[in-house]
């Protein structure tokens, strides 16, 4: 007679998986907010569409962290990367000018480690509770043979609303108008793959510190939550679009809310370079044109405004906590490039 296989001996252990749940429930309770109907453990998770909107319009957006799971692998840095899955998300979502409502997120392993993942949910609940969206729901994946020992992969989906007359689409941005940017905090959640590159190519002489952080720190240091100064920007003053800036960069980005017809002219100088992107620019060996389309390049959020409303605007923003410079403005298409650096 051959000897039974259980579940756990064939690689998935349930009561590790049920450890999870109950170690995440007072994180995810943390979230909640207006609409959420059920507590998490549920098959499905639901949520009311606040009554305040006349016509709702849901907006929907998923994302993952890329290649900087690799370093929070070797690094043994996991507390950071669920911002990061969160901010990737919810920060397309606000471009639209929705208000993002709930987060559900997928995590996927070869074996469950529960502190690690404890650590990883952690920094999703942060994010969510950063960003004023409830992390309703999830999937945790224990699925032996698939990775390897050490290794996860994050998925993360995010749903806003936003009134139907007031969806920012940038049909209206006319030559004239101000583009301002809004500070990142670093790499964010994109180029992992050239500053691996980096570090590998410096390796053993890699700089301490970075603005003021251990190198470390500020390599990893998560993708800036831009919804709630933007938000509370957007209930003041009239907003023409947002681009969120991720892979592809300044140059990739904008394009996607400028209408035919139109270019923008970005003001090379305007906003600071941080020793950070000066680093990765000198050690790849790149030019300016690939920092751009590579890298946020210091330049997270970009914000198109009419000229007569970019000071009341910056001021605002800054206001609620961001730090914002005049990067350029808008000008008529000339069959060059849809966005410049000069």
């Amino acid at each position: 007679m051959q000897t039974p296989i259980s579940y756990k001996d064939a690689g998935v252990d349930i009561d590790a998986g049920d450890a999870l749940v109950e170690r995440i429930k007072p994180l995810a309770k943390k979230t909640m907010r207006e609409g959420v109907m059920a507590s998490i453990g549920g098959f499905g998770a639901l949520f009311e569409v606040p009554k305040n909107y006349r016509e709702p319009v849901l907006v929907s957006g998923t994302d993952g962290v890329g290649t900087k799971l690799k370093l929070a692998f070797e690094w043994n840095m996991h507390d950071t990367v669920g911002i990061d899955l969160v901010a990737m998300s919810v920060n397309d979502v606000l471009v639209q000018g929705a208000e993002p409502l709930f987060f559900l997120d997928y995590f996927a392993c070869g074996k469950l480690d529960v502190d690690t993942a404890a650590a990883v949910v952690g920094g999703i609940a942060a994010g969510c509770e950063q960003s004023g969206c409830a992390l309703i729901g999830g999937e945790t994946a224990e699925m032996p043979g698939m990775y390897p020992d050490g290794e996860y992969d994050l998925a993360g989906f995010a749903v806003g609303v936003v009134e139907k007359s007031k969806i920012l689409t940038g049909q209206n941005v006319k030559p004239g108008d101000v583009v301002l940017g809004l500070a990142s905090h670093g790499v964010h959640s994109n180029g992992f793959s050239l500053v691996r590159k980096c570090i590998d190519r410096a390796a053993g002489n890699l700089p301490a510190t970075l603005d003021g952080m251990p190198f470390r720190e500020a390599i990893m240091r998560p993708t800036r939550l831009y919804v709630k100064p933007v938000l509370a920007t957007l209930a003041k003053y009239p907003v023409k679009a947002l681009a969120h800036i991720t892979g592809g960069g300044l140059l990739e980005n904008i394009p996607r809310v400028l209408p035919e017809g139109t270019t923008a002219r970005l003001t090379k100088g305007s906003w600071p370079q941080s020793e950070l992107f000066a680093w990765l620019q000198q050690t790849a060996g790149i030019d300016d044109i690939e920092m751009n389309r590579t890298f946020n390049n210091g330049i997270g959020m970009v914000v198109v405004v009419d000229a007569a409303d970019a000071d009341c605007v910056a001021e605002t923003l800054r206001v609620e906590g961001e730090t914002v410079y005049v990067i350029g403005q808008i000008a008529a298409a000339d069959g060059n490039a849809p966005v410049t650096v000069a």
